[in-house]
């Protein structure tokens, strides 16, 4: 019994030797790629979640696909830059406006919108009004089931 055990430890000793050469030789390659990796890796997470982050359009791209569809000369894109720019400072001023109630906020935010088509409408000539169309979206039939904003509002308003 006493050689059975000589030889088991042995064999332990020299699988150790190996695992140790082993380690030695190949830790500073797996120390050295481990940076790389956590970088790509960081990355890879990085564009993944700005993948399916909403990006909303900036004022000069929405004046960018306005000028490619409507065909607007420089002084039509930099009016209708204006306009834009001005409904965004009064969209964010009702925003922060904790006077207004909710219908209210929804009645102002509509009107802003309404205003604002209007305002756009007089920079265009009559071939551009016949293709500027903002409000097709609200076309669409909406499922009479479905329940609008004013819904919700009355159904949550304090009694």
């Amino acid at each position: 019994m006493p050689n059975y055990n000589n030889t088991i430890a042995a064999k332990l000793r020299k699988c150790c030797k190996i695992t140790s050469l082993i380690l030695a030789l190949v830790s500073p390659i797996l120390l050295s790629g481990a940076p790389a990796f956590a970088q790509a890796d960081n990355a890879t997470n990085q564009k993944r979640h700005t993948e399916y982050r909403y990006k909303r359009p900036s004022i000069d791209d929405r004046v960018k696909v306005l000028a490619k569809n409507l065909d607007l000369n420089e002084a039509q894109q930099s009016a209708v830059k204006k306009i834009l720019e001005q409904r965004q400072q009064e969209t964010l001023r009702l925003r922060l406006d904790s006077s207004l109630t909710g219908s209210d906020r929804i009645d102002r935010f509509r009107a802003l919108q309404a205003g604002t088509v209007q305002r756009i409408r007089a920079v265009l000539n009559d071939e551009q009004r016949k293709k500027y169309d903002p409000l097709a979206v609200q076309r669409i039939p909406s499922d009479p089931n479905q329940r609008s904003v004013e819904d919700w509002l009355k159904a949550t308003a304090p009694r």
